[in-house]
């Protein structure tokens, strides 16, 4: 099996690849190798068309009803209610399509990171050239501020390090070496290696490019965006699913009359007009626009929390979430990296730093011998870890702004915190000479000079800096060596300190001139944010298992996991890249590992899609949170992918659902919150509008059945179900929110939106209000003496007031009918309002009056429309006390 480019040596590589590493390739094997192996550019995903997309929008059963009830509409003549028809198409065709026009450029964003210049060598010259024109076997020159633009093997690097965390996770630059990486390992531990759109941090190097365009790491991942699939969110299958068994219902019952009315010898024409009427009535046109309507508000209130939604969906999905994977590094964490802990030979202080005025930091410290803090050594540690240090600290500014290693960063911040003033220290101790910091030496030293005496001050890597001290034993010696490795198991990336005073000037090897005396360790942490612990504390209230999900050390993924309280103090849990591997997610054992473990680390792109798939399969609806260009398939994948705004790469907020502009898991709590009411909003719209519809389908059937005619022509269905239906569930759809919602689990996303007992009150509900209306057309007809047409009138007005006074049968169960969510909602009152003058407006306008085919009616049948749009709200009303009174006796 040959070996991974990781394992290669550069003499091996650049025999492999034909290259020579003093004058790279010539020009002329470069352009035969771009010509063979192609550009280095990543592969571009042809977008849907916009006839694709306006195909899709028709593309369903329920246009298709409406359309054939246009068509049999114009055949017969009536070719009002045919272009009626033919105008719900449109909007709601022209809705969906403006709402899908939302071009997903996910692999635009991953080209971006191309479009910059590189350098090679070739013929024995650095030039620069277009990155899309490096190929395999090139010699890439890089310094600090570079973007890789290849996967490449390092052949020469001078105190390189590299931000890595976009493909990683990892907050830290990784120091890279020319030494090959042993086995089988991770991105993040292939330490002579360089990948595609990371950035060089430090030092400089050379290169030879392994791997150009779709070959590179991340080209591997943008293959992987293109072929994880979105799913359809759990609302839109319900919709889908709830509209097939509307349709089902509408052919039934079409079907039964025609067949019923032929056997019974009525008229062909009458009985296709009143199969057309049912067609519509059983058709809640208005659905898709009110669901629309209602996300759409969510999505505004969810924008105000500083949560940008991009698909309209996502808002409800996020509110059936019930597991959630979350990065680390910038979701938890504050994506910077601060003292967390100080060890001296004498005791151990932990550091908790806090902003202060100016910007200058304040430090809390805690410990057993909290003395420490006023001691000598406490001082000379802050004062090394300051001198010890190329980085600039600008008061003010966010770590990220600051210029330097994040590690000397942090050393500036807890100097400060310590009250060390920064602004004066240059002055009073000035820089004689410096020993860099190498992969041969792991250790950095400066000489300063102060008022005659000089400083030597060391940090790096354990080891090398308890070799340079002075010790009284060896036994000693281990101790602190046994000391810095229970640190860096707890996570903590560990720096040893040493300093020498002097009044002569020592030589130039300051550093092993003569032996150090040795101050103690610091260890460093990316923190947790302050907001997390009561967030995940939120989600475990609201039945959400939360993973940590990332690219980092096992170690230190699960101290943050302990310290923001995902896992117990006593958890020992950590699920790693390389043990799932070897999962077999057939196997129960391996599930039930999978399904016990909430921290997994040294995860690639690859098996974060496995994870997502793993409890896609079992039912569950799940939401990942990221931020770089290795989250951006997982972000697709999973049912709500969630990118980070601030920190986040446009690879990230491409591929996901929804963007957090202050990065905060919390926000993502309130949008679940969100998400939950809109879902609720949703169900009782859909209770209203399918108990209004049902109450016009048992109008039309009874009638018929009874041979009392068709009191309701088609066109009067279709302007009930788009004007007087639509108005009051918009209301409903955009309700206030429910505290209470996030107190209980998520719903189980395997029910439907409707369960068997909305649907018997939609049932209850259609039954009284089409009693009391057909009451009414009979009474009119058959006691009053009205025309059919009068009597269809009366029908029309009392089915239309009727279903506008039903909404105010939806309250909660422990409601009040006066004083209820219904009731304090002012768009219902609104929507009441506007509804009433449209109607009182189809009975003044003649224009309306004659399209609408009503007529004028006398004060009795005016009366009679009054009596039969209350009455439905009295009967549910009473018999709803009578429920909930024999419930509470019970």
């Amino acid at each position: 099996m040959p070996k991974a480019f990781q394992e290669i040596s550069v003499q091996q590589l650049a025999q492999t690849l034909q290259t020579d590493i003093a004058t790279g390739l010539s020009n002329v094997e470069a352009k035969s190798r771009n010509q063979r192996l192609g550009l280095n550019e990543l592969s571009r995903e042809k977008p849907d068309s916009i006839w694709a997309m306006l195909l899709r929008q028709v593309n369903s059963l329920i246009v298709w009803i409406l359309a054939a009830a246009a068509i049999v509409s114009f055949l017969m003549g009536d070719t009002v209610d045919g272009f009626a028809v033919l105008a719900v198409i449109v909007i709601n065709a022209a809705t969906g399509f403006i709402l899908e026009y939302n071009a997903r450029e996910s692999m635009e964003a991953l080209r971006k990171l191309d479009r910059t210049p590189a350098r090679v060598l070739r013929d024995g010259q650095i030039m620069e050239i277009p990155s899309e024109n490096i190929t395999e076997g090139d010699i890439l020159v890089l310094e600090a501020g570079d973007l890789v633009p290849a996967d490449a093997n390092i052949v020469l690097a001078n105190q390189l390090e590299v931000d890595e965390s976009a493909l990683t996770g990892e907050s830290v630059p990784s120091a890279k070496r020319i030494e090959p990486s042993a086995g089988d390992v991770p991105l993040g531990d292939q330490h002579n290696r360089l990948f595609k759109g990371t950035a060089v941090t430090n030092g400089n190097a050379k290169a030879i490019v392994t791997g150009i365009g779709q070959a590179t790491e991340l080209g591997k991942i943008a293959t992987m965006v293109h072929q994880a699939k979105r799913t359809a969110t759990p609302l839109e299958a319900k919709l889908d699913s709830l509209a097939k068994v509307l349709i089902w219902i509408t052919i039934g019952l079409a079907t039964l009359f025609l067949v019923v009315g032929l056997l019974r010898g009525e008229e062909t024409r009458q009985l296709i007009e009143t199969a057309v009427a049912l067609a519509i009535a059983a058709i809640p046109e208005g659905m898709s626009v009110v669901a629309t309507v209602a996300l759409a508000y969510g999505m505004l209130r969810l924008a105000e929390k500083k949560v940008i939604v991009k698909r309209l969906s996502a808002v409800e999905t996020l509110g059936g979430t019930n597991v959630i994977f979350t990065d680390k590094t910038g979701t938890l964490t504050q994506n910077k990296i601060e003292v967390h802990k100080l060890h001296f030979p004498a005791g151990d202080l932990s550091v908790t730093l806090h902003p202060g005025k100016n910007g200058r930091k304040t430090m809390e410290l805690a410990g057993e011998d909290l003395k420490l803090s006023s001691s000598k050594e406490f001082e000379l540690l802050a004062r090394v870890g300051a001198l010890a240090n190329n980085a600039q600290l600008n008061s003010g500014e966010p770590d990220r702004k600051q210029i330097g290693d994040p590690v000397e960063i942090a050393l500036l911040r807890f100097a400060e915190g310590a009250g060390i003033d920064l602004r004066r220290f240059g002055s009073k101790y000035i820089r004689k000479a410096e020993e860099a910091f190498s992969s041969d030496t792991r250790i950095m030293g400066t000489l300063h000079e102060s008022a005659g005496t000089y400083y030597v001050s060391v940090k790096g890597a354990v080891e090398e800096v308890l070799e340079l001290c002075h010790w009284e034993s060896d036994t000693k010696r281990k101790e602190e060596l046994e000391i810095s490795e229970r640190m860096a198991a707890e996570g903590l990336r560990t720096l040893a300190f040493a300093y020498r005073e002097s009044m002569q000037l020592p030589s130039d090897g300051f550093t092993n001139e003569a032996k150090l005396t040795y101050l103690g360790l610091i260890g460093f942490l990316d923190p947790p944010r302050t907001e997390v612990m009561p967030a995940l504390q939120a989600c475990h209230d609201a039945g959400i298992k939360v993973i940590m999900v990332t690219g980092d050390h096992p170690a230190t993924s699960l101290n943050i996991a302990r310290q923001v309280k995902l896992v117990g103090p006593e958890e020992q849990l950590v699920l790693t890249g390389k043990d799932l591997q070897s999962f077999d997610f057939s196997s129960e054992t391996d599930q039930q590992k999978m399904l016990n473990c909430q921290v997994f680390a040294r995860v690639n792109p690859a098996q974060k899609l496995d994870m997502i798939d793993f409890y896609q399969k079992r039912g569950d609806i799940v939401g990942m949170t990221g931020d770089g260009v290795n989250d951006a398939p997982a972000l697709k994948k999973s049912d709500i992918g969630i990118a980070m705004g601030q920190r986040g790469t446009a690879v990230a907020a491409e591929a996901a659902d929804m963007v957090l502009k202050d990065d905060s898991f919390s926000s993502i709590v309130r949008a679940i919150g969100q998400g939950r009411v809109i879902f609720e909003n949703i169900r009782k719209f859909i209770v209203f509008l399918l108990s209004c519809n049902m109450s016009e389908i048992f109008v039309v059937t009874f009638a018929g059945f009874l041979g009392v005619g068709n009191p309701l022509l088609p066109l009067q269905i279709l302007f009930i179900n788009i004007v007087t239906d639509v108005f009051p569930a918009l209301a409903l759809g955009v309700g206030k929110e429910n505290h209470k919602l996030m107190l209980s689990p998520p719903r189980d996303p395997k029910k439907p939106v409707l369960e068997m007992k909305d649907w018997r009150r939609i049932v209850y509900y259609a039954l009284v209000i089409t009693i009391c209306v057909l009451g009414v057309f009979w009474y009119g007809t058959s006691q009053l003496g009205l025309s059919h047409k009068e009597g269809g009138t009366v029908t029309f007005y009392a089915l239309s007031l009727a279903q506008l006074l039903h909404v105010f049968n939806l309250y909660s169960g422990k409601g009040r009918f006066f004083h209820n969510e219904i009731t304090r909602n002012k768009f219902i009152w609104q929507a009441q309002g506007l509804c009433i003058l449209i109607l009182v407006a189809t009975y003044f306008i003649p224009f309306l009056r004659q399209v609408l085919t009503l007529q004028t009616l006398d004060i009795k049948s005016l009366v009679l429309v009054l009596v039969g749009a209350i009455l439905p709200l009295i009967f549910t009303q009473l018999a709803r006390t009578a429920y909930l009174t024999r419930r509470f006796k019970g």
